[in-house]
């Protein structure tokens, strides 16, 4: 006589692939679950017991803060010592001083021209510590009480322009030319900006504004 069992737990599933993967992916999100609230209790710990940052800090770890004699007006910043004057001027200032374009930033096209004691020199190729107890003078000390230079004025009424990317440098360049020679020649222009590049090939236009200042100057029609 055969006797059937009356026990009423279920036969274990026969296992197979699939029941393989589900038992361990089921396992293995357990884990990540325990894993994860210990790991949160970890950092909340830590933080707690973790100094409070200050909430401002005047400069960075190997910067310091130097004076810069622009445009007339004190100025501070913080940098490094590596920083460029291009960079001190546009990134590290409150307000920014944009008006230096930084384009190659390699010394090859003149657009971060300032001038450095009355000389035309490259931001991008200046290291800023080195522009200390020297006057700078950007574009944006160019024009006075709201009134544009003689030369922007010039640039203007020639067309002097087209992307704008290249202006300021030969404002500068030019600028410089001018007060040491207020009556340049064409030739004696070109000189002074012959380390500023215009993409755009606008330099017909360029030395015509130039050149009327230049007349101005000595008396005649610009």
């Amino acid at each position: 006589m055969t006797m059937e069992s009356n026990d009423s737990a279920a036969s274990p599933e026969p296992l197979s692939r699939r029941v393989f993967l589900r038992t361990v992916g089921a396992a293995g999100a357990a884990g990540a679950a325990g894993a994860g609230a210990f790991g949160a209790a970890v950092a909340a710990s830590a933080a707690a017991q973790a100094p409070a940052a200050p909430k401002e800090t005047a400069k960075l770890a190997g910067e310091l803060e130097i004076e810069l004699d622009v445009n007339g007006a004190r100025r501070t910043c913080a940098v490094e010592p590596r920083t460029t004057l291009l960079s001190a001027l546009r990134d590290r200032m409150d307000p920014a001083l944009t008006g230096a374009k930084l384009v190659c930033d390699n010394g090859n096209c003149g657009a971060c021209t300032v001038l450095l004691d009355g000389e035309p020199v490259y931001a991008c190729m200046t290291l800023a510590v080195r522009a200390r107890g020297r006057k700078i003078r950007t574009i944006e000390g160019i024009a006075k009480d709201g009134k544009l230079s003689e030369l922007q004025q010039a640039f203007c009424e020639h067309d002097a322009s087209m992307c704008g990317f290249c202006t300021p440098g030969f404002v500068m360049s030019i600028t410089a030319c001018l007060e040491q020679k207020p009556g340049a020649s064409l030739d004696e222009i070109k000189r002074a900006c012959a380390g500023n590049l215009c993409r755009c090939g606008t330099y017909p236009h360029i030395f015509e504004a130039a050149l009327a200042v230049a007349r101005g100057a000595q008396g005649g029609p610009r």
